[in-house]
């Protein structure tokens, strides 16, 4: 597979759709298993309050995952990201209710870096309850 978007049809400041990622207990659960991290931060209330934390919280790569998938998604090939950063600046806090937690991210086109190469960085702002959960979120894509 290649990146379905043309190089030559993207500019700096192009947004790429925005997407909401919605985390409930048993997402965390699922992935949990999917990934081998049974950090009882992820499932235990007790556990994680007696650490520090407010509650439950989702995984850091969960939320990196999540939001990297607003770029795969747009470049129509998950193989078109050769480059992803982030730092994690605050957890994504997941209650024990029917609503659990709400990731919203947004990107955009920050540069053209080479036309040769066909890559693009994009920029993307990841939030839940209003408050960023990821800084310097960055992807390099290889475009078509």
């Amino acid at each position: 597979m290649t990146a379905r978007v043309a190089y030559a049809d993207v500019e700096k400041g192009t947004e790429l759709p925005p997407r909401s990622f919605p985390l409930t207990r048993e997402t965390l659960v699922r992935y949990a298993g999917a990934s081998g991290d049974f950090n009882p931060i992820h499932w235990n209330e007790a556990f994680a309050r007696k650490v520090g934390l407010e509650d439950v919280i989702a995984h850091g790569m969960l939320t990196m995952a999540s939001a990297a998938r607003v770029v795969t998604d747009w470049a129509g090939d998950p193989g078109a990201l050769i480059d992803y950063g982030v730092r994690f600046t605050r957890p994504v806090v997941v209650p024990n209710d029917e609503q659990g937690a709400l990731i919203e991210v947004s990107a955009k086109v920050a540069a053209k870096l080479d036309d040769e190469a066909r890559t693009v960085r994009v920029d993307l702002t990841a939030t839940s309850k209003g408050q960023k959960v990821l800084g310097r979120a960055q992807a390099v894509v290889r475009l078509a």
